[in-house]
């Protein structure tokens, strides 16, 4: 190219040079030959740098003294990288050297080459000892086509190692693109699917990609509905009232909900209920009553654990859906594992453990998180045993983890929602505020595409929805006429949102119909 300086693009940001050298790497990376080769004889743009064909002609007739002279002279590569590059050259100088019989000359490069290299020695030793076995096995001469199948092969490591513009970074232009695609979907607020972006044009959705209207009202329950859960699989809701009920909703094809179980065992209100990972089995919690565990497809009480005087605050399912873990606000009670017979099998308590408000286990099985005494969260590694404790400065009331188990939130009655890191890498909280909570337990819940967006209830009888990446709500919808206590959202029909509130209704919240969205 005449003027490898030439700028182009609407802002003049892009080298032409370099844009046409890209293209080039990527048709033949998509196995176009000849257009490749086309476009380098017209532009004059060639894919490979002068160097590296350089470097090409040396390594493929066994120059090594020339190759090792143009990797010296390669003024980008740092010192680690330089020492990864010559060690792989001296590897097959090394190789070769023993296929020929010239022990002395291997040898050579093995003590003055390698062993000049800042490389582990475990790298060196495992060269030396190649050595030996191959004289031990007595192979022979390999065969000529052999020796320059494993230079091309050497070609090939080192064009992913060498910087640019020596070499063009593997796949760029689909790097480059997907990028930019990337960028586009994080910028959108309101991303929530998951078919392929076009790049014929800026991507932008619109509100219709989430819930933001009522589609159907559930008025089965007689009194206050404290809690609403999606299974797993997207097709069941639970929901949980101070009717002393608990109720099973099947999620039909066209997303209308029907009633498919009423369970009445419960003497005292149920304050909440926790689905099975394989979605056979439903656990419901009487508020400072006995935990019951049902059969989904019957709708038959399976299992009570404990008495009257049992008093279960929270409890949670492990992966295999054969454990659960109880936490409980009596603190002789602490935490406890046991199986669906309600056999223990394990134990967290003493002082350590004071009273438990909310707990829940990552999908992976591999952190219990907890919340005790109003404003600590307690994270415990299941394998380690290794934890952590995060202290808030305002009471929690409730807690949710991301399906990915990289985050979870707690809603505080300061009126802000906190998403933290399962990993302990953050050294503050992701804050979101605009909600109403002062008295009462507001729950909050992920949802959407890859955990997106939050959404949470309030004391103010709405329900309000955040982008993660946003600390500010990017819906408000309203519709219940009391407290909205708890939300959950299907993970299977990412557009699909459920309401629990003290007006004895349940919303289902679907995607904005009209045509002005």
């Amino acid at each position: 190219m005449e003027n490898s300086s030439t700028m182009i693009g609407p802002r003049g940001l892009i080298k032409k040079y370099e844009f046409v050298r890209v293209i080039v790497q990527c048709l033949y990376s998509l196995g176009y030959q000849k257009s490749a080769s086309c476009l380098e004889s017209e532009s004059g743009v060639s894919y490979k740098s002068k160097g590296f064909e350089r470097l090409e002609v040396q390594i493929l007739n066994g120059d090594w003294d020339g190759c090792i002279d143009t990797l010296i002279a390669i003024t980008d590569l740092n010192d680690e990288r330089r020492a990864s590059v010559l060690f792989l050259v001296f590897k097959q100088c090394f190789l070769e050297y023993l296929n020929r019989g010239d022990d002395s000359l291997a040898l050579n490069v093995l003590r003055k080459r390698v062993s000049s290299l800042q490389m582990s020695k475990d790298k060196i030793h495992n060269l030396a000892s190649s050595m030996v076995c191959l004289e031990g096995m007595n192979l022979g001469k390999i065969d000529e086509g052999v020796v320059l199948e494993l230079r091309k092969r050497l070609l090939v490591e080192l064009e992913r190692l060498l910087p640019p513009p020596e070499v063009v970074p593997e796949r760029r232009l689909e790097h480059l693109v997907e990028t930019a695609v990337t960028s586009q979907i994080d910028s959108c607020l309101y991303h929530n699917s998951s078919v392929a972006i076009s790049l014929y044009e800026d991507h932008c959705c619109g509100r219709d990609q989430i819930p933001t209207e009522t589609v159907q009202i559930l008025t089965e329950h007689k009194n206050e509905v404290w809690f609403v859960q999606f299974s797993n699989n997207g097709e069941y809701l639970a929901s949980s009232s101070s009717d002393c009920s608990a109720i099973i909703w099947k999620v039909l094809e066209d997303s209308k909900l029907t009633l498919k179980h009423t369970l009445r065992s419960h003497q005292n209100p149920v304050s909440f209920v926790a689905w099975s990972p394989d979605d056979t089995k439903l656990l419901t919690c009487g508020n400072a009553e006995v935990l019951k565990l049902w059969d989904v497809e019957t709708g038959i009480c399976k299992h009570t654990f404990g008495d009257h005087g049992f008093i279960v605050s929270s409890c949670a399912w492990f992966p295999d859906s054969k454990r659960l873990v109880c936490g409980s606000s009596d603190t002789e009670k602490g935490i406890f594992m046991c199986d669906c017979d309600g056999n223990e099998i394990k134990a967290w308590r003493g002082t350590r453990i004071p009273k438990v408000l909310d707990l829940a286990v990552t999908p992976d099985g591999e952190n219990l998180i907890s919340v005790l005494s109003d404003k600590d969260i307690r994270i415990l590694n299941l394998g380690t045993y290794a934890e952590r404790v995060i202290s808030e400065e305002h009471p929690i009331t409730s807690l949710s983890v991301s399906v990915d188990c990289k985050n979870f939130i707690v809603n505080l009655n300061s009126q802000e929602i906190h998403m933290w890191d399962v990993a302990g890498k953050w050294e503050k909280p992701f804050k979101y505020t605009g909600h109403s909570q002062n008295k009462y337990v507001i729950r909050s819940c992920f949802g959407g595409l890859d955990s997106t967006f939050i959404a949470s209830g309030s004391e103010n009888s709405q329900i309000y929805i955040w982008n993660r990446r946003n600390s500010k709500p990017i819906e408000i919808l309203s519709g219940h006429s009391m407290t909205v206590n708890c939300v959950s959202w299907n993970p299977k029909r990412p557009k699909i949102l459920a309401s629990a509130s003290d007006d004895h209704t349940i919303r289902i919240w679907g995607p904005c119909q009209s045509s002005e969205v």
